[in-house]
């Protein structure tokens, strides 16, 4: 039988001291741990400044790792695009023949539809972008799925304000400090979207999964069918989202509730911009004073004979 391994660390005064400081590291730690739980569970506000403070010192060095990531990154993929560009090309000349019919009727659509607007005097709310700013993290492992966003109050950022990428809808800001924004995106569980489908402009609402899809539900029919490939948009109810940014689309056929994959994928996006809300918040109710409500009404004056 062989003798059991000695994991004494022996008369080495390295390995001593080496598993004295690992033992100190490990008793900071908890230290550590156990004093931001009790400070998010007893001093939200105090927390909430702490991780902003923290996500200050952090950006700079996430943001030197994106681009260290994506230049190594972007090595396979140009030799691999420079092979494609010859077969896209002869393929986007096809599509292009085949589709000179289908914009001259656009334009036509297009210049009707102005001409009636023009008739109805419909008016729309022009979409102000706040900022443009760097995604510098996204969280991919953990239930909650939150972003953060290189630019904070300083650049006008506010909490509620919506955000969007390229391809689509992103989410929302939640918190804000100095140069960065937190950004609860819209495949959290917690997110809930107005949305529309665009062939028929049935409304819908769209919640995260946390697994980075959605779930998309009819607002106002019991089993609506839902094919796949079907696109839903921001219908701009709820005056946060503005109307008509891509959202998802539907994976396969279903009827109450179908799974959709988001068209905007945060751990792809560079850039997003920040908008402004679609409608302006509601003026408070006007404050009337106490002494008038708290006096008796005045006697009414009496009768002539």
């Amino acid at each position: 039988m062989a003798p059991q391994r000695d994991r004494r660390p022996g008369f080495s005064r390295r390995a001593q001291y080496g598993l004295f400081l690992g033992y100190v590291a490990a008793a900071a730690g908890a230290l550590i741990a156990a004093a931001l739980l009790l400070l998010s569970t007893f001093h939200p506000a105090a927390f909430a400044a702490a991780r902003g403070v923290v996500r200050e010192g952090t950006a700079p060095v996430s943001l030197g790792l994106r681009h260290v990531r994506d230049f190594l990154a972007s090595g396979p993929a140009a030799v691999a695009e420079h092979f494609r560009t010859a077969s896209e090309n002869r393929r986007l000349r096809a599509t292009l023949k085949q589709d000179a019919t289908l914009v001259q009727r656009a334009r036509l659509l297009a210049r009707e539809n102005a001409r009636l607007r023009r008739l109805l005097e419909v008016r729309e709310l022009p979409i102000q972008a706040v900022a443009t700013a760097r995604l510098v993290s996204s969280s991919a492992s953990s239930t909650r799925r939150y972003a953060v966003l290189a630019a904070g109050y300083s650049q006008g950022v506010r909490s509620g304000q919506p955000v969007r990428g390229p391809e689509g809808l992103l989410g929302r800001v939640v918190e804000t400090s100095a140069n960065t924004a937190r950004v609860v995106l819209l495949t959290d569980p917690d997110s809930v979207i107005p949305v529309r489908r665009t062939r028929d402009g049935l409304p819908a609402i769209a919640s995260g999964r946390g697994d980075g899809f959605v779930d998309v539900r009819s607002a106002n029919i019991a089993n609506a069918p839902f094919l796949a490939g079907d696109i839903f948009v921001t219908s701009g109810i709820g005056g946060i989202y503005p109307p008509g940014i891509p959202v998802a689309r539907v994976l396969q056929n279903a009827r109450d509730t179908a799974t959709s994959r988001v068209f905007a994928q945060p751990d792809r996006a560079d850039y997003a911009l920040v908008l402004q809300t679609f409608l302006p918040p509601l003026p408070p109710p006007p404050a009337f004073p106490a002494s008038s409500a708290s006096s008796p009404p005045a006697p009414a004056p009496d009768a002539a004979p």
